[in-house]
């Protein structure tokens, strides 16, 4: 009957004593070996339809999707997880608002969870609006949102007012993927060529479900 590897991983071969067979014994070696290895697809879709029947995902098995270009680990209650960051993806803006720098974005981060990165400004380059109220200025796809709004302390760029120099805004990020933000009273003004703006790196947080 045929042999064990020696490192514990249940792939087989023939020994000598075997009935010859080299169909029998190349398909259970391949199909022992192949598991074991990176698997790539052209996508999820892809890796869904052929990971099925005898042929189903196994805890431990580890593919890459070449679409989204990340690798995902199999884990033992049945989900995937995030080997890789995943490429950083655009906002979508609100009407009134635009990059300022650092290529505001979203991505998937290895192991779980999202981050943010960027800052944005208005886009006619104007004063943050400081009336105390949520101001949304983008979002990300309500997918990868959390289940409960989220809020963080942000750095931002805002001149003196009143003697006093405001460095910070805080933004929250909402369960259907809106983005806003709040600065205190008198606090957003900006000057011709100099806009305010809010800064996005840091922000980190699970999505629903992860």
């Amino acid at each position: 009957m045929p042999k064990g590897d020696k490192y514990g991983q249940n792939v087989q071969y023939p020994v000598l004593a075997d009935v010859p067979n080299i169909e029998t014994a190349l398909s259970t070696l391949v199909n022992a070996v192949v598991p074991l290895t990176v698997l790539r697809f052209d996508n999820a879709n892809a890796r869904a339809a052929a990971l099925s029947g005898d042929a189903k995902p196994v805890p431990g098995m580890v593919t890459y999707l070449v679409a989204e270009d990340r690798w995902e680990g199999r884990q033992a209650d049945g989900t995937w997880l995030l080997m890789s960051d995943g490429p950083w993806q655009p906002l979508t803006y609100k009407t009134g608002y635009a990059a300022n720098g650092g290529s505001p974005g979203w991505r998937k981060k290895a192991g779980g969870g999202i981050e943010l990165r960027g800052r944005i400004q208005r886009s006619n380059s104007g004063s943050l609006v400081d009336d105390g109220t949520l101001v949304p200025f983008a979002s990300i796809p309500s997918s990868v949102a959390p289940a409960a709004s989220r809020y963080y302390i942000a750095p931002s760029k805002r001149i003196t007012t009143d003697g006093v120099t405001r460095y910070t805004a805080r933004v929250e990020v909402q369960p259907d993927g809106t983005l806003t933000y709040t600065v205190e009273d008198g606090g957003g003004v900006s000057t011709t060529g100099s806009p305010g703006w809010i800064g996005l790196d840091g922000i980190t947080f699970s999505p629903a479900g992860d």
